[in-house]
Protein backbone atom coordinates (compact mmCIF):
# COMPACT_ATOMS: atom_id res chain seq x y z
CA UNK A 1 0.00 0.00 0.00
CA UNK A 2 2.83 2.33 0.93
CA UNK A 3 4.61 1.47 -2.32
CA UNK A 4 1.47 2.28 -4.35
CA UNK A 5 1.13 5.62 -2.56
CA UNK A 6 4.75 6.54 -3.29
CA UNK A 7 4.40 5.54 -6.94
CA UNK A 8 1.25 7.62 -7.25
CA UNK A 9 3.04 10.67 -5.81
CA UNK A 10 5.96 10.16 -8.19
CA UNK A 11 3.56 9.74 -11.09
CA UNK A 12 1.77 12.98 -10.30
CA UNK A 13 5.11 14.76 -9.89
CA UNK A 14 6.35 13.43 -13.23
CA UNK A 15 3.12 14.40 -15.01
CA UNK A 16 3.32 17.92 -13.62
CA UNK A 17 6.99 18.13 -14.57
CA UNK A 18 6.27 17.08 -18.15
CA UNK A 19 3.42 19.57 -18.34
CA UNK A 20 5.54 22.36 -16.91
CA UNK A 21 8.64 21.62 -18.95
CA UNK A 22 8.94 23.76 -22.05
CA UNK A 23 9.77 22.53 -25.52
CA UNK A 24 12.53 24.08 -27.61
CA UNK A 25 10.89 25.81 -30.56
CA UNK A 26 12.77 27.56 -33.38
CA UNK A 27 10.93 30.46 -35.02
CA UNK A 28 11.59 32.82 -37.89
CA UNK A 29 10.39 36.39 -37.40
CA UNK A 30 9.37 38.30 -40.52
CA UNK A 31 7.29 41.37 -41.34
CA UNK A 32 4.28 41.63 -43.66
CA UNK A 33 6.66 42.06 -46.60
CA UNK A 34 8.19 38.64 -45.86
CA UNK A 35 11.49 40.27 -44.88
CA UNK A 36 13.50 38.92 -41.94
CA UNK A 37 13.28 41.07 -38.80
CA UNK A 38 16.28 41.19 -36.48
CA UNK A 39 16.51 42.16 -32.80
CA UNK A 40 12.86 41.44 -32.05
CA UNK A 41 12.18 41.04 -28.32
CA UNK A 42 10.14 37.86 -27.73
CA UNK A 43 8.45 37.23 -24.38
CA UNK A 44 6.83 33.89 -23.44
CA UNK A 45 3.74 35.05 -21.58
CA UNK A 46 3.32 32.02 -19.29
CA UNK A 47 6.90 32.01 -17.99
CA UNK A 48 8.03 35.59 -18.64
CA UNK A 49 11.20 34.33 -20.33
CA UNK A 50 12.67 36.67 -22.94
CA UNK A 51 14.50 35.98 -26.19
CA UNK A 52 15.85 38.05 -29.13
CA UNK A 53 15.87 37.18 -32.85
CA UNK A 54 19.30 37.04 -34.52
CA UNK A 55 20.59 38.71 -37.69
CA UNK A 56 18.53 36.29 -39.81
CA UNK A 57 15.34 36.82 -37.83
CA UNK A 58 15.66 33.38 -36.24
CA UNK A 59 15.20 32.65 -32.54
CA UNK A 60 14.91 29.49 -30.43
CA UNK A 61 12.56 29.79 -27.46
CA UNK A 62 11.45 27.56 -24.59
CA UNK A 63 7.66 27.33 -24.60
CA UNK A 64 4.75 24.89 -24.55
CA UNK A 65 2.34 24.48 -27.43
CA UNK A 66 -0.34 26.01 -25.22
CA UNK A 67 1.73 29.16 -24.62
CA UNK A 68 1.55 32.51 -26.37
CA UNK A 69 4.42 34.86 -27.15
CA UNK A 70 4.61 38.62 -27.46
CA UNK A 71 6.75 40.27 -30.17
CA UNK A 72 8.05 43.78 -29.62
CA UNK A 73 10.30 46.01 -31.72
CA UNK A 74 10.58 49.74 -32.29
CA UNK A 75 8.52 51.02 -35.28
CA UNK A 76 6.55 47.75 -35.31
CA UNK A 77 3.17 46.89 -33.83
CA UNK A 78 3.11 45.02 -30.51
CA UNK A 79 2.04 41.50 -31.50
CA UNK A 80 0.76 38.54 -29.49
CA UNK A 81 0.67 35.12 -31.16
CA UNK A 82 -0.32 31.64 -29.92
CA UNK A 83 2.39 29.01 -30.37
CA UNK A 84 -0.11 26.60 -31.96
CA UNK A 85 -0.89 29.20 -34.65
CA UNK A 86 2.81 29.63 -35.41
CA UNK A 87 3.30 25.88 -35.81
CA UNK A 88 0.45 25.78 -38.32
CA UNK A 89 2.32 28.48 -40.31
CA UNK A 90 5.53 26.39 -40.43
CA UNK A 91 7.29 28.17 -37.56
CA UNK A 92 6.98 31.68 -39.02
CA UNK A 93 5.88 34.49 -36.72
CA UNK A 94 4.86 37.79 -38.32
CA UNK A 95 5.27 41.23 -36.78
CA UNK A 96 3.65 44.15 -38.57
CA UNK A 97 5.98 46.98 -39.58
CA UNK A 98 4.61 50.51 -39.27
CA UNK A 99 4.50 52.41 -42.56
CA UNK A 100 7.46 54.61 -43.51
CA UNK A 101 8.16 56.36 -46.81
CA UNK A 102 10.94 53.88 -47.56
CA UNK A 103 8.24 51.21 -47.92
CA UNK A 104 7.43 52.78 -51.29
CA UNK A 105 10.74 51.39 -52.55
CA UNK A 106 9.77 47.87 -51.41
CA UNK A 107 8.12 45.78 -54.18
CA UNK A 108 6.22 43.64 -51.68
CA UNK A 109 4.48 46.78 -50.38
CA UNK A 110 2.66 47.06 -53.71
CA UNK A 111 2.07 43.32 -54.13
CA UNK A 112 0.45 43.02 -50.70
CA UNK A 113 -1.46 46.31 -50.56
CA UNK A 114 -2.58 46.66 -54.16
CA UNK A 115 -2.07 43.35 -55.90
CA UNK A 116 -2.39 43.10 -59.67
CA UNK A 117 -4.18 46.42 -60.21
CA UNK A 118 -1.62 48.51 -58.35
CA UNK A 119 1.16 46.63 -60.18
CA UNK A 120 -0.34 47.60 -63.54
CA UNK A 121 -0.81 51.21 -62.49
CA UNK A 122 2.82 51.48 -61.33
CA UNK A 123 4.09 50.08 -64.64
CA UNK A 124 1.90 52.61 -66.46
CA UNK A 125 3.02 55.48 -64.17
CA UNK A 126 6.73 54.68 -64.34
CA UNK A 127 6.73 54.60 -68.13
CA UNK A 128 4.02 57.15 -68.85
CA UNK A 129 4.09 59.78 -66.12
CA UNK A 130 7.32 61.75 -65.67
CA UNK A 131 6.67 61.72 -61.90
CA UNK A 132 6.98 57.92 -61.79
CA UNK A 133 10.76 57.69 -62.14
CA UNK A 134 11.27 56.79 -58.46
CA UNK A 135 9.01 53.71 -58.58
CA UNK A 136 10.62 50.21 -58.31
CA UNK A 137 10.00 48.96 -61.85
CA UNK A 138 12.54 46.15 -62.42
CA UNK A 139 12.48 44.70 -58.92
CA UNK A 140 8.68 44.92 -58.81
CA UNK A 141 8.35 42.88 -62.02
CA UNK A 142 10.83 40.28 -60.74
CA UNK A 143 8.84 39.87 -57.52
CA UNK A 144 5.60 39.81 -59.55
CA UNK A 145 7.03 36.81 -61.41
CA UNK A 146 7.58 34.99 -58.12
CA UNK A 147 3.96 35.67 -57.08
CA UNK A 148 2.43 35.39 -60.58
CA UNK A 149 -0.08 32.70 -59.59
CA UNK A 150 -1.33 34.76 -56.66
CA UNK A 151 -1.61 37.90 -58.81
CA UNK A 152 -3.51 36.05 -61.55
CA UNK A 153 -6.25 35.09 -59.07
CA UNK A 154 -7.07 38.81 -58.70
CA UNK A 155 -8.46 38.67 -62.24
CA UNK A 156 -8.71 35.16 -63.63
CA UNK A 157 -7.02 31.97 -62.43
CA UNK A 158 -6.44 29.98 -65.63
CA UNK A 159 -5.63 26.85 -63.63
CA UNK A 160 -2.17 26.54 -65.16
CA UNK A 161 1.13 27.83 -63.83
CA UNK A 162 2.34 28.70 -67.34
CA UNK A 163 -0.94 30.31 -68.48
CA UNK A 164 -1.13 32.44 -65.32
CA UNK A 165 2.42 33.60 -66.02
CA UNK A 166 1.53 34.51 -69.62
CA UNK A 167 -1.53 36.41 -68.38
CA UNK A 168 0.56 38.57 -66.03
CA UNK A 169 3.19 39.20 -68.74
CA UNK A 170 0.47 40.20 -71.23
CA UNK A 171 -1.23 42.58 -68.79
CA UNK A 172 2.05 44.21 -67.70
CA UNK A 173 3.16 44.54 -71.34
CA UNK A 174 -0.12 46.26 -72.18
CA UNK A 175 0.27 48.64 -69.22
CA UNK A 176 3.81 49.46 -70.36
CA UNK A 177 2.69 50.09 -73.93
CA UNK A 178 -0.10 52.42 -72.77
CA UNK A 179 2.32 54.17 -70.41
CA UNK A 180 4.88 54.86 -73.12
CA UNK A 181 2.16 55.99 -75.51
CA UNK A 182 0.93 58.48 -72.90
CA UNK A 183 4.50 59.74 -72.41
CA UNK A 184 4.92 60.11 -76.18
CA UNK A 185 1.76 62.21 -76.57
CA UNK A 186 2.69 64.27 -73.51
CA UNK A 187 6.03 65.01 -75.19
CA UNK A 188 4.31 65.99 -78.43
CA UNK A 189 1.96 68.43 -76.67
CA UNK A 190 3.92 70.07 -73.84
CA UNK A 191 7.28 68.29 -73.67
CA UNK A 192 9.35 71.14 -75.08
CA UNK A 193 8.19 73.44 -72.28
CA UNK A 194 9.64 70.99 -69.71
CA UNK A 195 13.13 72.32 -70.42
CA UNK A 196 12.07 75.56 -68.74
CA UNK A 197 10.55 73.87 -65.67
CA UNK A 198 12.24 74.26 -62.30
CA UNK A 199 13.39 71.20 -60.38
CA UNK A 200 11.06 69.90 -57.68
CA UNK A 201 10.36 66.70 -55.77
CA UNK A 202 8.73 64.99 -58.78
CA UNK A 203 10.75 66.48 -61.63
CA UNK A 204 14.47 66.76 -62.32
CA UNK A 205 15.51 68.52 -65.54
CA UNK A 206 18.85 66.67 -65.57
CA UNK A 207 16.96 63.39 -66.14
CA UNK A 208 15.23 64.90 -69.16
CA UNK A 209 18.56 66.08 -70.59
CA UNK A 210 20.21 62.69 -69.98
CA UNK A 211 17.30 60.93 -71.69
CA UNK A 212 17.62 63.30 -74.67
CA UNK A 213 21.33 62.49 -75.02
CA UNK A 214 20.50 58.78 -74.72
CA UNK A 215 17.90 59.09 -77.49
CA UNK A 216 20.28 60.96 -79.80
CA UNK A 217 22.90 58.25 -79.32
CA UNK A 218 20.66 55.21 -79.87
CA UNK A 219 17.85 56.55 -82.07
CA UNK A 220 14.64 54.52 -82.24
CA UNK A 221 16.31 51.62 -80.46
CA UNK A 222 16.50 53.84 -77.39
CA UNK A 223 12.79 53.12 -76.79
CA UNK A 224 13.63 49.41 -76.42
CA UNK A 225 16.91 49.79 -74.52
CA UNK A 226 15.48 52.43 -72.19
CA UNK A 227 12.96 49.92 -70.84
CA UNK A 228 15.78 48.25 -68.93
CA UNK A 229 17.29 51.44 -67.49
CA UNK A 230 15.57 53.18 -64.54
CA UNK A 231 14.77 56.90 -64.95
CA UNK A 232 15.72 56.79 -68.66
CA UNK A 233 12.67 54.62 -69.40
CA UNK A 234 10.43 57.27 -67.81
CA UNK A 235 11.71 60.13 -69.98
CA UNK A 236 12.58 58.32 -73.24
CA UNK A 237 9.00 58.29 -74.63
CA UNK A 238 8.62 61.97 -73.72
CA UNK A 239 11.79 62.75 -75.69
CA UNK A 240 10.44 60.71 -78.62
CA UNK A 241 7.37 62.93 -78.56
CA UNK A 242 9.39 66.13 -78.31
CA UNK A 243 11.50 65.27 -81.37
CA UNK A 244 8.33 64.16 -83.19
CA UNK A 245 9.44 60.59 -83.81
CA UNK A 246 7.29 58.87 -86.47
CA UNK A 247 4.20 57.40 -84.75
CA UNK A 248 4.38 54.02 -86.49
CA UNK A 249 8.08 53.69 -85.74
CA UNK A 250 7.52 54.64 -82.10
CA UNK A 251 4.63 52.17 -81.77
CA UNK A 252 6.75 49.34 -83.18
CA UNK A 253 9.67 49.93 -80.77
CA UNK A 254 7.23 50.57 -77.93
CA UNK A 255 5.54 47.17 -78.32
CA UNK A 256 8.83 45.28 -78.76
CA UNK A 257 10.43 47.00 -75.77
CA UNK A 258 7.48 46.52 -73.45
CA UNK A 259 7.06 42.82 -74.20
CA UNK A 260 10.83 42.22 -73.91
CA UNK A 261 11.03 44.06 -70.56
CA UNK A 262 7.92 42.56 -68.98
CA UNK A 263 8.57 39.08 -70.35
CA UNK A 264 12.21 38.86 -69.29
CA UNK A 265 11.80 40.35 -65.79
CA UNK A 266 8.62 38.48 -64.83
CA UNK A 267 9.74 35.15 -66.32
CA UNK A 268 13.13 35.50 -64.57
CA UNK A 269 11.46 35.92 -61.20
CA UNK A 270 9.05 33.04 -61.81
CA UNK A 271 11.53 30.45 -63.07
CA UNK A 272 14.53 31.42 -60.93
CA UNK A 273 12.35 30.99 -57.85
CA UNK A 274 11.48 27.46 -58.97
CA UNK A 275 15.09 26.70 -59.96
CA UNK A 276 16.54 27.77 -56.62
CA UNK A 277 13.95 25.74 -54.70
CA UNK A 278 14.43 22.58 -56.81
CA UNK A 279 18.23 22.69 -57.18
CA UNK A 280 19.44 24.39 -54.02
CA UNK A 281 16.51 24.25 -51.62
CA UNK A 282 16.55 28.06 -51.40
CA UNK A 283 13.23 29.91 -51.33
CA UNK A 284 13.74 33.30 -52.99
CA UNK A 285 10.61 34.58 -51.23
CA UNK A 286 12.63 34.53 -48.01
CA UNK A 287 15.41 36.67 -49.50
CA UNK A 288 13.43 39.40 -51.27
CA UNK A 289 15.36 42.29 -49.69
CA UNK A 290 18.69 40.93 -50.99
CA UNK A 291 17.18 40.26 -54.43
CA UNK A 292 15.83 43.80 -54.67
CA UNK A 293 19.25 45.26 -53.77
CA UNK A 294 20.97 43.11 -56.44
CA UNK A 295 18.43 44.09 -59.11
CA UNK A 296 18.75 47.79 -58.23
CA UNK A 297 22.55 47.58 -58.54
CA UNK A 298 22.38 45.73 -61.88
CA UNK A 299 19.69 47.95 -63.42
CA UNK A 300 21.45 51.13 -62.32
CA UNK A 301 24.90 49.92 -63.39
CA UNK A 302 24.82 51.82 -66.74
CA UNK A 303 24.00 55.09 -64.95
CA UNK A 304 26.67 54.52 -62.30
CA UNK A 305 29.25 53.64 -65.00
CA UNK A 306 28.38 56.79 -66.93
CA UNK A 307 28.75 58.96 -63.84
CA UNK A 308 32.18 57.43 -63.10
CA UNK A 309 33.24 57.94 -66.74
CA UNK A 310 32.18 61.58 -66.57
CA UNK A 311 34.34 62.15 -63.50
CA UNK A 312 37.35 60.55 -65.18
CA UNK A 313 36.89 62.60 -68.34
CA UNK A 314 36.55 65.84 -66.41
Amino acid sequence: MKKIFILSILGLFFANYVKASADSITLKIQNQYQAEVTDVNITVLSSGKKFVSNERGIVTIAANTTDSIQLQKEKHELTTIAIKDIQQQKSIAEIHKNFTWTDLLTPMFYIINGGLWLLLFIVFAETGLFAGFFLPGDSLLFVAGIFSNMLATHLLDLGSDFLNLLLIIALVSAAGILGNTTGYWFGRKVGAAMYNWKDNLLFKKKYLIEAHKFYEKHGGGAIVIARFIPIIRTFAPIIAGIVAMDKKKFTFFNIIGSIAWAGSMIAAGHYLDKLFIDKFGIDLKKHLELIVIVIIIISNAPIIFKLISKKKNS
